[in-house]
């Protein structure tokens, strides 16, 4: 086991305009299970690939340990890689396919064998040691790309999204075995994914990238309660934040769509012009119609039993002008109009059956103590 240190870490790909990796500066503890997420093209699965030697490091270092591996052949690193297809051997059976990198470097038959024994009873793959892939499921393919790793005792394992092969129900129940065992092992972890649950319900710490940037790196529960940008703040959580640009009104108010909204007392103090607030989901709640709200028109209603989630639009505005995905990371308005606020759609959950309908006109109200407010110009958090 050992900590893990990026430094300044960059990737440039040749005639790229830009870095892969962007002056990465991460540190992961000794047995800690670090996750690093983003959309596609962020930098993630480069920064993996720079750790285990397979990309080079334009400049910057990189240390496992207390060892500089920034030039050491990727053999050398001490390191277990687990990729996101299963790269097993077709002709070899289970227990060789995990023996083999162990083979390869000499290590006696017998002590094989006994590595083998542990890593198969911790994977439960002990009924299946002498079966070829092609008579595996999918999971128990990626369990044995695992025991691969294990048999290894590495100091540290590399996950890149190991679990983006495998159906839904599969990934839930993996996912938390993986979680598990990495806690039952003790071994530093840098896994890498796309998906914010994977993100949210594996890792010690997530670190968020954007761009090559690192945006914030923290505790899930941190993540989700104190996002330091709009970005994050439109990442993490599912469904996502609700992002609304608006405008600073002075007195502690935003103004929405021609809706105030007030803002927290420290946030107010250092908004000036364009902001975003972010409401999550849970956040709303419905207001009568009497009273003072954010008027919306009911687009979809999603009842799923104990949850309802309605999917509206502020009344009075096209729904065809709205961003479908309700996602609006950057708080830019994509049509470039001066003047006029984006407001993407609204996402609501309700802890009860809602009975509204398509096209039925609401209210919606938020607590200024939940309300998220950040920069416009910037996306940074603004407030303690």
């Amino acid at each position: 086991m050992a900590e893990v240190r990026f430094d300044q870490a960059t990737y440039r790909y040749p005639g790229a305009e830009r870095p892969a990796v962007d002056a990465l500066d991460l540190t992961i503890e000794d047995g800690e299970f670090m996750v690093l997420v983003g959309p596609s093209g962020c930098g993630k699965s480069t920064s993996l690939r720079m750790l285990a030697g397979l990309e080079p490091v334009t400049s910057g270092t990189i240390s496992i340990g207390a060892q500089d591996v920034t030039e050491v052949a990727p053999k050398d690193r001490d390191i277990a890689m687990v990729f996101q297809t299963y790269a097993l051997y077709p002709h070899l059976s289970v227990a060789d396919n995990m023996a083999f990198a162990l083979k390869i470097a000499g290590v006696p038959k017998a002590e094989r064998r006994t590595r083998v024994a542990e890593a198969a009873r911790l994977l439960d793959l002990e009924g299946v040691l002498d079966r070829k892939p092609r008579a595996l499921s999918g999971g128990q393919r990626q369990r044995v790309a695992m025991g691969r790793a294990i048999v290894r005792q590495p100091q540290v394992f590399c996950m890149d999204e190991p679990l983006s092969n495998l159906d839904a129900k599969l990934r839930v129940s993996t996912r938390t075995q993986i979680a598990a065992l990495q806690r039952r092992l003790g071994v530093t972890t840098v896994y890498v994914t796309h998906d914010q649950v994977e993100a949210m319900t594996m890792g010690d710490r997530v670190a968020v990238m954007k761009d090559g940037v690192l945006q914030q790196v923290d505790t899930p529960l941190a993540l989700f309660d104190r996002p330091a940008n709009a970005f994050v703040a439109g990442f993490i959580g599912s469904p996502a934040m609700n992002l609304l640009t608006g405008r600073s009104a002075g007195d502690g108010i935003a103004v929405v769509d021609g809706v105030d909204f007030p803002i927290a007392r420290d946030a107010a103090a250092q908004a000036s012009g364009a902001v975003t607030l972010g409401v999550r989901p849970e956040a709303w709640r419905l207001v009568g119609a009497g009273e003072q709200g954010f008027p919306v028109t009911v687009q979809v209603v999603e009842e799923l039993g104990a949850d309802s989630y309605l999917y509206a639009t502020p009344t009075g505005i096209d729904p065809t002008g709205i961003d479908p995905t309700g996602i609006d990371p950057t708080g830019i308005d994509p049509t470039g109009s001066p003047g006029r606020d984006l407001v993407p759609q609204i996402v609501v959950r309700l802890e009860q059956r809602s009975g509204l309908r398509r096209g039925q006109q609401v209210r919606l109200a938020v607590d200024p103590a939940s309300l998220h407010v950040f920069d416009g110009e910037t996306g940074l958090r603004l407030g303690a």
